[in-house]
């Protein structure tokens, strides 16, 4: 007899992954090495480790190892919200009539609302056991620095968050939970950062951008000793660490006998998809199995579907390596009536690679149709979803809209990457008629195109 499925598959506390599940090793075609903006040379672990923590830089350069061990003090905090459970979307089934079997893995359930506790606290780890003072960050919607500050806290680290100016200005609730775990957070760009006052005179009036936040990020962890910079999203290393979604996910599948044949992920700087795909993705790799994977992404912020795969800098103030990856040019700042996260200019160069391979696809939909789908789910699953982990809802609606229109039965699992609670003003804009849609023109394009770096390659 056919096992039912719940609607909430829970793994057993033993069951929770031991070790990370590094995808870049079952790669035959590794993503392009990181470069140092000076030289334009492959950057070495020593001038790495002048920005990351030592053993951050080892995971970040380490393309060769499949699986790395997680150290038991930060699987005894993941304890506290891991294993996080894989639900049955059976109401939003219902309510869109599908045959389709729709699963989301939820990653809302800890104080942070979000999947970015699961980096945060393994970089806070490794920075308290190098024996540093404190840590600086940027954050964009504000999971990340929610997450960051908790972490730090947890280690007593000093925690300095530089917060895109629109997003600080539209959620200061968010800003206040941060300030309640102890971070000092400013809005980006400033006017406390040499790199921040260059940015505010090249464009005068910026709402900002994650690439402005993260060149005053560095330059802020570069001036002061005991300090390093971390990031939460985009590097390989924090891919490595949001591999535990994936791994949680493919666990649950296989209890009750399922097969996911689509997987869709949300996509601004790569974290929480690439954590999701990567042991899906390397089953491909490895010719065990095959997934139709789909990366979401906003169209006021399209780097997958309209950007160029280069090299570019990671950040605005052209300080940081220059990284290999989709992008729309360091200088393209998103416009500001975006709303969320996902503004980030390029992409992981994991998923980068990934993606140019054609190992999964991308779509990029706008946040009206977005919010759209965010209320429609909330009113059926209980749950009020994050902008950013609404793209992702969009598309399995849309996919399951189709198996209805075709009566084919599929499996659709997305990641529900945290909830919105903290997105009132952008849900206010959506439910007072208020919120538009905004699209880059090709000529916006091509000027950030035309300012991308000249590399060896």
């Amino acid at each position: 007899m056919k096992q039912e499925i719940p609607y909430k598959i829970y793994l057993e506390e033993q069951e929770m992954p031991k070790q990370w599940y590094n995808v870049r090793a079952d790669m035959k075609k590794k993503p392009s090495p990181l470069l140092n903006p000076a030289t334009l040379n492959p950057i070495t672990l020593k001038e790495l480790s002048g920005i990351f923590c030592e053993e951050l830089a080892r995971q970040e350069l380490d393309d060769s190892t499949p699986y790395f061990d997680i150290p038991d003090e930060i699987r005894d905090f993941y304890r506290m919200y891991r294993p996080s459970p894989l639900v049955r979307a059976y109401c939003l089934e219902k309510k869109l009539d599908t045959p389709a079997h729709i699963y989301y893995k939820f990653e809302g359930n800890n104080t942070s609302g979000s999947h970015k506790l699961n980096s945060a606290i393994a970089q806070a780890y490794y920075a308290k056991k190098q024996g540093l003072k404190g840590v600086t960050t940027e954050t964009g919607a504000g999971q990340w620095g929610t997450a960051l500050s908790m972490a730090c806290s947890y280690f007593d680290l000093d925690c300095q968050v530089y917060m895109v100016k629109c997003s600080y200005e539209q959620k200061p609730f968010r800003r206040e939970v941060m300030r309640t775990y102890g971070a000092k957070v400013t809005p980006s760009p400033s006017m406390h950062t040499e790199v921040g006052r260059q940015i505010n005179a090249e464009f005068p009036g910026t709402t900002g951008s994650l690439g402005c936040a993260i060149s005053e990020a560095v330059e802020a962890a570069m001036t002061q000793e005991g300090y390093r910079y971390v990031l939460g999203s985009v590097l390989s290393q924090v891919l490595l660490h949001q591999s535990i979604i994936g791994l949680e996910t493919k666990t649950a599948l296989e209890k009750y006998g399922i097969k996911a044949d689509m997987i869709i992920g949300c996509a601004g700087g790569g974290s929480n998809l690439g954590g999701l795909i990567s042991p899906f993705a390397g089953d491909m790799l490895r010719g065990k199995a095959d997934y139709e994977i789909i990366a979401v992404e906003p169209a006021s912020c399209p780097s997958l579907t309209r950007g160029v795969y280069a090299y570019d800098f990671c950040d605005t103030g052209k300080v940081c390596p220059l990284s290999k990856m989709y992008t729309l040019g360091s200088s393209f700042i998103p416009s500001a009536n975006h709303a969320g996260g996902l503004r980030y200019h390029g992409m992981s160069a994991t998923v980068s690679e990934l993606y140019d391979q054609g190992l999964l696809t991308a779509r990029s939909v706008e946040q009206t149709e977005v919010f759209k789908a965010a209320e429609t789910f909330a009113r059926v699953e209980g749950i009020l979803p994050a902008p950013e982990s609404s793209h992702a809802i969009k598309v399995a609606i849309d996919e399951a809209v189709k198996c209805k229109e075709t009566g084919e039965v599929k499996n659709i699992v997305f990641g529900l990457t945290g909830t919105g609670y903290f997105d009132m003003m952008a849900y206010q804009k959506y439910n007072d008629g208020q919120m538009s849609d905004y699209v880059p023109s090709d000529e916006e394009l091509k000027t950030a195109f035309a300012k991308l770096p000249r590399t060896k390659e």
